[in-house]
């Protein structure tokens, strides 16, 4: 018998399996970094692929946007690398007055001063103002084109009316556009709620009643069109340069990529599949996948990335059981909470999703396609009445999931393992 600790909340909770059972536990591959944060960060932004280094494309007199994550990102570290990047712009010739900081927001909200002073740190904060991006403020922004994909192309004046944009993240897994980071600072970014609404909208297929679209996941962009959709945005805009990290199992900055926001992207992109793009030889019957613990479970929207990695590590049709406590519930997001609560077929859903696309609606809208598509398990303390238009099979307990999957059948059923489900990408070879 196989014992195996997963994270839960603040606590864990235990797997038994038996040994003969187990295929894989599914962990980051090992990865050594010799390097501190600092040299890593300097080495990327010293060596630019395919572009120059910033400090000489930028010249005295110009205009500069540097285009930072918001504090729901804060994990990237930015105070780390912002200030390396004022430095290559003041070697460059551009004074502070010619730099403005502006938070890709997205949709979410404002942020305080106290946000912007941990993104940038105390000395950064108080050289610069930050300007929060408001997606639904459009006369503070302009309009650039239309993608082939009828994305209306709306992004924020400020960054438009700047000689350079600089756009700064991180590369991770991401369930819509495959990778984040890069072209993501555009749009969704600082673009206009109707582009993000319009180009997210792009993850489920054409025609009412069929559904999300299954190249539209984590760790693909070949006929994604939520990807090509966000690089024909990212050309209108036409970013200067780009800075991304990669974070490491240890939560630290394990490596970064700059220059020309296509091809540092892709060697970024690279680096992830490195770590945590884990290969697995067979999908199983059941897989038990753990968010990681807190903050990671908090709630149910926060848990989308553990329930979408570890679909595949799954046959069709098998035991999908996501250990998520969500301790603050489905989460604060109106939207997720209507599509949970508000219907009871996935029709009317879908229906209503197609109308009036926002990605908290997907999120609440995946987790009841998925538990249609498959037996999905989910060990919380979720209140079930808030489950209880869904297929969604709720536990209290790691034992009582098992219980449920083994009852009535094989149990010699399969077992694959996720202990950090959200970062973790199975790939089957």
């Amino acid at each position: 018998m196989k014992e195996i600790n997963m994270k839960y909340g603040q606590g864990k909770m235990t797997a038994f399996i038996e040994e003969k059972n187990l295929l894989k536990i599914i962990e980051s591959n090992a990865f050594k970094q010799d390097k501190t944060e600092d040299e890593i960060i300097s080495e990327a932004l010293y060596n630019p692929i395919d572009s120059e280094r910033l400090k000489d494309i930028v010249h005295e007199g110009e205009t500069v946007c540097i285009v930072i994550s918001d504090i729901t990102r804060s994990w990237q570290k930015p105070h780390k690398f912002l200030y390396k990047i004022v430095e290559e712009l003041n070697a460059g010739g551009v004074k502070d007055e010619d730099i403005i900081f502006l938070s890709a927001q997205g949709t979410h909200r404002k942020q305080t001063r106290e946000e912007h002073e941990i993104l940038l740190g105390k000395q950064l904060a108080k050289r610069f103002e930050v300007y929060d991006h408001d997606c639904f403020d459009e006369e503070g922004m302009e309009y650039l084109g239309e993608t082939t994909y009828g994305t209306p192309v709306i992004v924020n004046k400020k960054a438009i009316e700047c000689d350079h944009i600089v756009i700064t993240g991180a590369i991770i897994y991401h369930f819509l556009v495959g990778w984040s980071g890069g072209k993501k600072s555009i749009l969704p970014g600082i673009s206009s709620f109707k582009s993000i609404s319009h180009n997210h909208s792009l993850s489920l297929n054409e025609g009412l009643g069929s559904g999300t679209r299954d190249v539209v996941c984590s760790g693909n962009i070949i006929e994604n069109p939520v990807h090509d959709d966000m690089m024909q945005a990212a050309a209108m805009v036409k970013p200067s340069f780009m800075f991304n990290v990669i974070m490491g199992p240890d939560g630290n900055i394990s490596g970064a990529v700059s220059g020309n926001y296509i091809t540092a992207h892709e060697a970024g992109r690279k680096l992830v599949d490195s770590i945590d793009g884990v290969n697995i030889k067979k999908k199983s019957d059941i897989v038990i996948a753990s968010a990681g613990g807190a903050p990671k479970d908090i709630n149910l929207y926060q848990s989308i990335k553990t329930l979408i990695n570890a679909k595949e590590a799954v046959v069709d049709g098998g035991y999908i059981i996501v250990l998520a406590q969500c301790s603050e519930g489905i989460g604060e997001i109106k939207d997720i909470k209507d599509m949970i609560l508000n219907f009871d077929n996935m029709l009317d859903r879908e229906k209503d999703l197609r109308e009036n696309y926002t990605i908290s609606k997907y999120v609440g809208y995946f987790f009841c396609e998925t538990a249609e598509k498959y037996k999905l398990i989910l060990v919380s303390e979720i209140n079930p009445v808030l489950l209880k238009n869904t297929k969604i099979i709720l536990t209290k307990t790691l034992e009582d999931a098992l219980k449920i999957a083994y009852d009535g059948e094989n149990k010699n059923l399969t077992v694959n393992l996720m202990p950090h489900g959200a970062t973790t990408l199975p790939k089957l070879i």
